[in-house]
């Protein structure tokens, strides 16, 4: 969601005046106030396609089994002859390479053509673990009919959203704009100049349920360009100067933040969550849900601050709905995009990177408040999911993959969920056929007691309503309805005899589930999506189980591969993507015209290096950051009005530069910048950061409710008005300095930094005055303990000082 100022009511009445299309698009919840528009309802490839599901009915969109299979049939040899994507690396616009569509990458190439023959361009916007785009690829861009009517009416364009976010975030808010409510795949008619005129998201093949076919809608807009596009350039060139006013919109003076907004702020936030707040099935809001990180760890940041005992309740118990419920993938790990049932239950199963990096943060912060280790347990096995199935052997990770594949190696239709469900046959033959892992208990007895755990069923436990497409008839996703205590108890086990035997289960199942065709992986490696994995395995680490070694072995591998591959020194700035081939391949390949980074490539990965900072306290790694900060705001800040604009000034082909205001699967580049600018301007003791950030955060004062459209932004105003906690520890570099610094890593303290102050070695740090203004007492290692530059009495014993951060930043619930 981007700000767009109140234009809303005219740019629907003239969008749906220009052009009588009629889709079934239902409203998004609205998260502002007045005339602010509704964020995206699915962040994946749904737009309220997902909503229909869920209601029971057969989707528009959703071709029949026996329509696929005729149309796969139809189809037994790929076309020779591939269109202009086939030197694409993006996975996305090389799964359409072969398409009887004539596309064009997004490039001057296709603009000029557009103009030269006065064609409007169709621009399709997806990506390659997107569902429904393959759902409309399989029924329409792969039709011959279809692709005729498109290449003789049109100049068509393919672009990969996670590629080119830029240009997806600008057509998207056109979509948001027109019908209320967008997703993918997006669909956009656009005139020569760029201008969007139409929007829509998937057509069916045939007209269903309210919606037009896509022929239809080719046909009638191509006629409406032929006979009537004064009216289609009026209304697409009165939009783009609508759009592009609003980039220069500044802030609102009287919503400007004053001593006191935060906790003001903070209170309106709880109260809205508490509201939306699931008390049966936690979470927030009905179907479909979504693990909305950015909110839980406000939440944790507000229980800090508050000390409401509800506020921590919700979010412990989120989370272990989340960690219990079909989204997980107890089998081995990591976690799915969006459940489409209010209980967590059945699951859409596209798995994306940014969720696993996001999600090992929101566990490592739940167990350092609980220091319950099955919230350890969760982020560990997300890890092993990262290591085994989206890990470059460079050390870089993939974008994600996907929700189908095939059933068997035999099939040629792909459905969801086929990786991952399972019948009740099929586990109870997979124990018996591996009974002499059980030791001494029978596989019988092993199925009973993995079945009443996962709550699985002979006729399969996903409900009719939920599976519409019947793609998961007979089948079992697995789901925890009760609790270790409650197994364990019902079938008088101890809990180490119970672990085991659920370890061996899920291990066998692991297993058979490698040998089925698994779904496509999609080998793009994106620079934000990396530094939000680079943050969760240092908030990983930072909890210090037996595997913190492995998680900083990663990490550092991490950080060098973005240093190496997706940064350019010479110029300082960040590439958007790479590309592997495979799962244990090491070739790389990279665009011929490189794509610079976005705000959030810059935002994720500063926020990443901080982090890695506080676990290991490479200064280095904070120079870095520092230096990406510098670029950042060299060429994405708005001089003029404040905040961060998502693309580059001057960026070519790019109609109009937009500034997010909502945190949604991932937080707002925007919302991480002001975190980012606090944490900088108190580690180099520089007021510039903390002015930037001021009016940066003064920009969306006026966002309402504020807490909930921007709950990340937010736990950085509380950062900004309060203060940071400075943790001050002085001594040389050796394992009695180290392990205080273990003592402060350990406590969840979003306002707390570290710095290493060595009296042999004054120089290295990145505060001066900190590194002059610190001593040790009595020749020993001293840590003090400051807020807004008053410290409390110097600390050389670690028992003492864990006593008195239990004291300061206790988060006893009694």
């Amino acid at each position: 969601m981007f700000r767009v100022r109140p234009l809303l009511p005219w740019i629907r009445s003239s969008v749906q005046t220009t052009l009588k299309l009629q889709t079934d698009t239902s409203k998004s919840e609205s998260v502002r106030r007045n005339l602010r528009l509704p964020h995206i309802g699915c962040r994946s490839h749904c737009r309220t396609v997902s909503n229909l599901n869920n209601r029971g009915m057969a989707t528009g969109g959703e071709a029949s089994k026996e329509e696929v299979a005729k149309a796969e049939a139809a189809k037994e040899e790929p076309p020779k002859q591939g269109n202009r994507l086939v030197a694409s690396k993006s996975p996305y616009l090389l799964q359409h390479a072969y398409n009887p569509v004539d596309w064009y990458p997004w490039g001057e190439e296709a603009f000029e053509k557009a103009r030269s023959e006065n064609k409007l361009i169709f621009l399709s916007v997806g990506y390659s673990t997107c569902h429904w785009c393959h759902v409309m690829e399989h029924e329409s861009f792969e039709s011959p009919e279809t692709a005729a009517i498109m290449n003789e009416h049109f100049v068509n364009i393919k672009v990969d959203r996670e590629e080119r976010p830029d240009i997806d975030k600008v057509y998207m808010q056109f979509l948001l704009m027109s019908k209320g409510s967008g997703g993918w795949p997006m669909s956009v008619w656009l005139t020569p100049d760029l201008a969007p005129l139409v929007a829509g998201t998937y057509f069916p093949p045939k007209s269903r349920y309210g919606m037009p076919s896509f022929g239809a809608v080719l046909k009638s807009i191509a006629k409406k360009w032929e006979t009537d596009k004064e009216s289609l350039l009026n209304a697409g060139s009165a939009l783009l100067a609508a759009l592009q006013k609003n980039q220069d919109a500044s802030a609102v003076a009287e919503a400007a933040f004053e001593a006191g907004s935060a906790l003001q702020k903070l209170r309106e936030g709880i109260n809205v969550h508490k509201q939306r707040f699931d008390q049966t099935h936690g979470g927030f809001g009905s179907e479909p849900k979504f693990p909305e990180v950015p909110r839980l760890n406000f939440l944790f940041h507000g229980y800090l601050v508050t000390k409401d005992v509800d506020v921590l309740d919700m979010v412990i118990e989120t989370l272990n709905r989340i960690g219990k419920g079909g989204i997980n993938d107890h089998v081995f790990g990591g976690f799915a995009r969006y459940a489409t049932t209010q209980d967590w239950h059945n699951v859409h199963f596209e798995k994306m990177l940014y969720d696993q990096g996001q999600l090992m943060v929101a566990f490592a912060n739940a167990y350092k408040v609980t220091r319950k280790e099955t919230f350890l347990d969760y982020a560990d096995k997300i890890y092993k999911y990262l290591i085994k199935d989206l890990r470059h052997p460079l050390g870089g990770f993939y974008a994600g993959e996907d929700a189908d594949s095939l059933p068997t190696h035999d099939d040629k239709v792909k459905v969801e969920g086929a990786f991952y469900a399972w019948t009740w046959d099929e586990i109870k033959a997979a124990f018996t056929d591996q009974a002499k892992r059980f030791d001494d208990i029978t596989p019988e007895r092993a199925f009973e007691i993995y079945a009443f755990h996962y709550d699985l069923k002979p006729p399969g436990n996903v409900p009719a309503y939920s599976d519409p497409h019947g793609h998961l008839t007979g089948k079992n996703i697995l789901i925890v309805r009760g609790s270790e205590e409650d197994t364990c108890a019902n079938f008088n086990l101890k809990p180490e005899q119970f672990n085991k035997l659920l370890d061996t289960a899920n291990d066998i199942l692991h297993v058979l589930r490698d040998q089925r065709p698994r779904p496509h992986l999609d080998t793009k490696i994106i620079c934000a999506w990396n530094g939000l994995v680079l943050s969760g395995l240092c908030k990983l680490a930072n909890c210090y189980s037996a595997n913190r070694e492995q998680y900083m072995k990663t990490a550092k591998e991490l950080l060098e591969f973005l240093r190496k591959e997706m940064y350019d020194p010479k110029q300082k700035i960040l590439i958007r993507s790479c590309y592997g081939v495979a799962v244990g391949d090491e070739t790389l390949e990279k665009n011929e015209s490189q794509i610079d980074g976005f705000l959030d490539d810059y935002a994720f990965l500063i926020k990443g290096l901080l982090d890695y900072y506080k676990s290991t306290l490479d200064v280095e790694a904070m120079h870095w950051a520092k230096e990406l900060q510098d670029t950042q705001d060299r060429i994405f800040w708005d001089e003029k009005n404040g905040a961060y604009f998502f693309s580059q000034q001057n960026a070519p082909n790019v109609i109009v530069r937009l500034k997010e205001d909502h945190d949604g699967a991932e937080p707002s580049g925007n919302s991480v910048s002001a975190r980012n600018l606090v944490l900088l301007g108190h580690y180099y003791d520089d007021n510039s950061y903390l002015q930037r950030a001021g009016k940066l955060l003064n920009f969306f004062a006026d966002v309402a409710p504020f807490g909930h459209a921007l709950p990340e932004m937010l736990s950085a105003l509380l950062m900004h008005e309060n203060g940071l906690d400075l943790v001050a520890v002085v001594g040389p570099d050796c394992p009695d300095t180290q392990r205080f610094v273990e003592i402060c890593r350990k406590f969840y303290i979003p306002s707390m930094i570290i710095v290493h102050v060595d009296p042999s070695n004054p120089e290295e740090g990145s505060n001066r005055r900190l590194q002059t203004k610190f001593k040790m007492v009595g020749g020993k290692t001293t840590v003090y303990i400051c807020h807004e530059r008053a410290c409390r009495m110097p600390v050389t014993d670690p028992q003492q000082l864990e006593d008195n951060l239990m004291s300061y930043f206790s988060l006893n619930r009694a």
